[in-house]
């Protein structure tokens, strides 16, 4: 699905990187910084390490060393979100408000704010669980995996890792 996504690439988020190895129909790409990113004042908080790498399909082929242009529709981008934040935030809240009614029927009022912290992080850290499950699941299928739709310059020595 993805793959014929990526024929129209309109509305696509795209990156440009650097493939760094190569295995199978997998590719890991080091993205490149942007220029925009350097003056950007949140950059440290959205690429936060030295170096990022991401896994992407290589239908086209790229070899290492290769400088690549790597997309990603953004509905899978946003899907991805709220299935990361937006499901154990949701889970956290009706937990702590279940814990806090439960605490008030069934123990004193100066315990329910405990028991309502404590029933919304059990129940955010297995929602964390199930979603680390499903994860593993996904892992495998090309759903949600962006894809190498264009190689940049694969003769310039500058664009090659190590």
């Amino acid at each position: 699905m993805l793959h014929a996504l990526c024929r129209f690439r309109v509305n696509m988020i795209e990156e440009d990187g650097i493939v760094v190895e190569v295995t199978g129909d997998i590719a890991k790409v080091s993205i490149l910084a942007k220029s925009a990113c350097e003056k950007c004042s949140a950059s440290e908080v959205c690429h936060p390490g030295e170096q990022e790498y991401m896994e992407a399909s290589n239908p086209l082929g790229a070899k290492k060393g290769q400088k690549v242009k790597v997309v990603l529709a953004p509905q899978i981008y946003l899907k991805a979100s709220i299935i990361l934040y937006g499901i154990p935030m949701t889970v956290f809240v009706a937990a702590a408000i279940l814990g806090k009614n439960l605490g008030l029927r069934y123990g004193t009022e100066a315990n329910s704010d405990l028991w309502a912290f404590i029933a919304g992080m059990v129940c955010m850290a297995v929602s964390f669980l199930f979603i680390r499950m499903y994860n593993k699941k996904v892992e495998k299928t090309e759903q949600y995996k962006p894809v190498i739709v264009e190689i940049l310059d694969g003769n310039d020595p500058s664009t090659r890792v190590g």
